[in-house]
């Protein structure tokens, strides 16, 4: 699909008021984004595992008014106005409006909510963008009945790229791939699928639990980031890596190999760190104990035998990832050694996810 494709394709009568609520989960990445073009066109290729309990809950109640050149909306985060956070979602409607041009003709009240603390440090973008996306998409359907839920995924997806990139990674689940790759036809730089060739079963109950090392906004934002990656000396090795990376875990996932996805996500992790290290400007974005964990993970991995393993995004905290069959041992070990490395011993367990789910307002 391209981007005429999303277009919208019915005149229906637009609904004069209304709500819709949908809850849509994070996610976190196994092969690394890190790097965009314009229109958030990545410039290597994604894939992740969908999480479940880390998620967004937004409320878009709208209400007919007389089409302008301006949005109108009132944002609120766990019930008190955001004004703060308004100028993204003003940019958000701005990409978004040729795809879903009622937008000018509501005005919105956006409520939303996270299941995590907005200060534990994990990025609400992906989730909340995509929430926010599905809610656009559900108003589109009312007024085309003939939408099916394959189109609706994928229109979700592709407008949420154009809000957060890896929130077009958090519409389905569990394993969602984002980013044109030749070993994918159906892979496209616009959206997210759910990725489509055999996975072992070891690897379709797998959980992560996310330490919080370090709360708050982080030291410097994925933006950022991202552009950093514009004439980085490394930048064109690392692109071609991650292509690499995501031939490799077909044959990873499809046998159940333990310890070549060990070793392959863990990678992944060092790499992106290793990629801000040595951009201008640099970043150091691990804490010392974000290292002491890791060196953990190392030690009982190969004293124990146990496959657990760690991620890392664009922060000091630890996602901490194993299969439902060691659970048991690893929760053990993340309580016995691992918790006293948190942030006032905060951590939060979460496992794979299905994706987004609409939800029904309760009844007054």
């Amino acid at each position: 699909m391209v981007e005429k494709d999303f277009l919208p394709k019915s005149n229906g009568v637009l609904p004069e008021t209304g709500s819709v609520i949908w809850k849509a989960p994070s996610n976190i990445a196994l092969v690394k984004y890190w790097g965009k073009k314009e229109n958030q066109i990545p410039a290597n290729p994604s894939i992740s595992f969908t999480l479940d309990a880390c998620a967004t809950t937004t409320k878009l109640s709208f209400q007919n008014r007389l089409p302008t050149s301006d949005f109108s909306f009132d944002l609120f985060l766990d019930g008190k106005p955001k004004e703060d956070f308004k100028p993204k979602i003003k940019a958000f409607l701005e990409r978004v409006a040729p795809y879903v041009p009622f937008v000018k003709e509501y005005h919105f009240s956006i409520e939303t909510s996270n299941s995590f603390p907005h200060s534990s440090g994990i990025a609400s973008s992906a989730s909340g963008m995509a929430a926010l996306s599905l809610c656009l998409v559900d108003m589109e359907r009312q007024m085309d009945l003939k939408m099916d839920d394959a189109y609706f995924n994928r229109k979700a997806s592709f407008l949420a790229r154009l809000g957060s990139g890896s929130a077009c990674r958090s519409i389905e689940g569990d394993l969602i791939q984002w980013g044109s790759h030749s070993g994918l036809e159906e892979s496209s730089n616009l959206y997210g699928i759910k990725y489509p060739f055999a996975v072992h079963p070891v690897f379709q109950k797998y959980h992560d639990t996310i330490l919080l090392v370090h709360k708050g906004q982080k030291q410097v934002s994925s933006s950022v980031g991202h552009n950093l990656m514009h004439g980085h000396p490394y930048a064109e090795s690392r692109f071609a890596q991650a292509h690499d990376h995501l031939d490799k875990l077909k044959g990873i996932f499809a046998s159940g190999d333990l310890d070549g996805f060990v070793k392959l996500v863990e990678s992944e992790a060092l790499t992106l760190h290793a990629m801000m290290m040595t951009s201008l400007p640099y970043f150091m974005l691990m804490k010392p104990d974000t290292m002491e964990i890791i060196n953990k993970i190392w030690r009982f991995r190969e004293e124990s035998g146990v496959p657990i393993c760690f991620t890392l995004d664009a922060g000091a905290n630890v996602h901490v990832l194993y299969p439902e069959s060691y659970k048991e041992q690893a929760i053990q070990f993340i309580q016995d050694e691992l918790v006293a490395h948190c942030e006032n011993g905060h951590y939060i367990c979460d496992r794979i996810g299905q994706g987004a789910k609409k939800l029904i307002a309760p009844k007054r």
